[in-house]
């Protein structure tokens, strides 16, 4: 995994945004100002805290040794996740897909992204 597919990825999620508040080796990101995710890009491999359901950041620590209590966090409910080459995308992009989720219930509808908008199929007259 490389720092420019994985900020691409984090950043195409609906009202995703990118800041440094920590300073410029951790770079942290946001939905309506809630972190959802922060990367350490100067680690090799590139290591990232995600938010995650108390329950399932346990079982995720027992299953994955990829993944460990949050660095620097809430350790109950964060896991730093480390992108090595043996963890495969799919589990990692749902974990993340699951962090965001989870900022985004906690926010009121109000501040919510809008949900993509669904093609409607053409009807026949």
């Amino acid at each position: 995994m490389d720092l420019t597919s994985l900020r691409h990825f984090l950043l195409a999620l609906p009202g995703a945004s990118e800041d440094t508040p920590f300073g410029p080796e951790i770079l942290v990101y946001r939905i309506a100002g809630k972190m959802f995710a922060l990367v350490n890009w100067q680690a090799n491999p590139l290591r990232i805290n995600l938010k995650c359901d108390p329950a399932l950041a346990l079982l995720l620590r027992e299953i994955h040794p990829e993944v460990t209590p949050g660095w620097h966090m809430n350790k109950q409910h964060w896991n730093t996740v480390t992108l090595s080459e043996q963890l495969a995308a799919p589990l990692w992009q749902g974990w993340v897909q699951h962090s965001y989720d989870r900022v985004v219930a906690g926010l009121p509808r109000a501040r919510r992204p809008a949900a993509p908008q669904r093609k409607q199929a053409d009807s026949a007259h």
